[in-house]
């Protein structure tokens, strides 16, 4: 989620950056797992965008729940744009095209997580039914073109839509037209966060091929599996990508902070008001010599606002974001945390997934992530394929999650998230294909079934 921060502490020097984050270090038992999903709101009678306005757009749902859930709403020059919870930390707020997000709480369990996104689910099916309004999960907006779209009023995606066209030629697409689901995970220093971090990059095509749910666009096939994943390889160079810097020796926390601010800004706010920067350098900010807000210094404001505007596959902020899956239904939301806390919170098996990717080529890693959107589990891989890779890394998570103990009221563990992965893994095949399949069958190339029989 994009949520704007407030903390006018000004930026003396660069360590107080490396500090911003080096601050979410934490021991074990302080670990949580922080889960997001997005989806798409469409009309149940005609499967049309759910624009913002109106008797029942996406204003009138994020009124109706406010009054729900009783949190507290979050304004754009008087529009409701989210709402946040004061107590438990969660969120729920807007993406450009509509896409409605929830932003999980950081939670010490699977179970607690998965009962969040269950609980929000329900709540809103409660809210937006008598709106005669549905939602579905999936990496990319299958029938829409962009200027069916309707764009969201928040001053920052303003911003970014203006930028976008001038350094890539899917940013928009990637605003107006995705979907994702993405795990935020702790750390306890900075060698910790180095594994994790390096873990999560080799590895994080090899998820975007088990959730690989993207097939259709405008009506029909696309010719990709994760057709959201193709996009991000033509949004902004400079802000997304594996961070191939991060394998190097001596990678941690200072070496992110110089490559983060080396990617360019797209805004700085001052109270209210949203100052257009795009392209400019936050060191100059840093300096006062920004010209288009000459004498105006950094703030923590602008740091966290400015690490929030930076996509690569995993985000590090004070805490890791996995970004590499596309969006889908219930079960799949929770299957993502639960392979990445199996994975990564356990440290026998990130040791062990360590040494799986460990000797993995810079070259050999962007092949995996140029030619999964296309083939998926089915893309080439050392004399095997990602399917093999996959199957290892599922069975890894299992075993972690075992190990760390964690039970529901009915004496489960955090295993049964891991089923519907398990599944994939044993058929080889990925949800897109089999959306595909419906779609020259049972569907008779009708997308609308798409919204009929998927649907939340």
């Amino acid at each position: 989620m994009a949520r704007d921060v407030s903390d006018a502490t000004p930026i003396e020097s660069r360590d107080q950056l490396v500090e911003t984050i080096a601050s979410g270090s934490k021991p074990p038992s302080q670990w949580r797992v922080g889960t997001e999903h997005e989806k798409f709101g469409f009309f149940v009678d005609d499967f049309r965008p759910v624009p913002y306005g109106g008797d029942a757009g996406i204003r009138r749902l994020l009124e109706a729940m406010e009054g729900l859930l009783g949190w507290q709403p979050v304004t754009d020059k008087g529009n409701i744009i989210g709402l946040a919870d004061p107590i438990g930390h969660g969120a729920i707020s807007l993406e450009p095209g509509g896409q409605f997000e929830l932003s999980g709480a950081p939670l010490l369990t699977l179970h607690q997580t998965c009962r969040e996104v269950n609980g929000h689910l329900a709540q809103l099916r409660e809210c937006a039914t008598p709106l005669g309004i549905g939602f579905l999960g999936l990496g990319a907006s299958p029938k829409w073109t962009r200027a069916e779209t309707p764009a969201m009023p928040k001053s920052r995606y303003d911003i970014m839509a203006r930028y976008m066209p001038k350094v890539g030629g899917h940013g928009l697409d990637m605003m107006f037209r995705t979907c994702t689901i993405q795990a935020n995970l702790d750390f306890s220093d900075e060698a910790d966060m180095t594994q994790k971090l390096r873990v999560g990059l080799a590895l994080q095509p090899i998820v975007t091929a088990l959730f690989a749910n993207s097939p259709f666009l405008e009506g029909k096939p696309n010719g990709f599996l994760s057709w959201r994943s193709q996009v991000w390889l033509d949004t902004d160079g400079a802000r997304t990508g594996m961070l191939d810097f991060a394998f190097e020796e001596g990678f941690g926390f200072e070496r992110y902070v110089d490559w983060a601010l080396d990617v360019p800004m797209y805004f700085v706010t001052r109270g209210d008001s949203y100052h257009d920067v795009a392209g400019a350098s936050f060191r100059d900010l840093m300096s006062g010599e920004l010209d288009e807000l000459p004498g105006e210094r950094a703030t923590l404001t602008d740091w966290e606002n400015h690490l929030s505007t930076i996509f690569p596959e995993v985000r590090l902020k004070n805490y890791l974001e996995m970004r590499g899956a596309d969006g889908g239904t219930g079960r799949g939301i929770c299957a993502l945390p639960a392979l990445w806390v199996g994975l990564l919170y356990d440290s026998v098996a990130l040791d062990a997934a360590w040494q799986i990717v460990k000797d993995w080529s810079r070259l050999e890693r962007q092949n995996l992530r140029e030619t999964v959107p296309t083939m998926a589990l089915k893309t080439p891989f050392r004399g095997g394929t990602v399917l093999d890779v996959a199957g290892q890394i599922v069975a890894l998570a299992r075993d972690g999650l075992s190990r760390r103990r964690f039970l529901n009221d009915d004496g489960d563990d955090e295993t049964i998230f891991l089923p519907w992965l398990e599944e994939i893994v044993a058929r080889g095949k990925t949800p897109a294909e089999y959306l595909l399949d419906e779609f020259d069958s049972d569907w008779n190339g009708d997308i609308n079934e798409l919204f009929r029989r998927h649907a939340y």
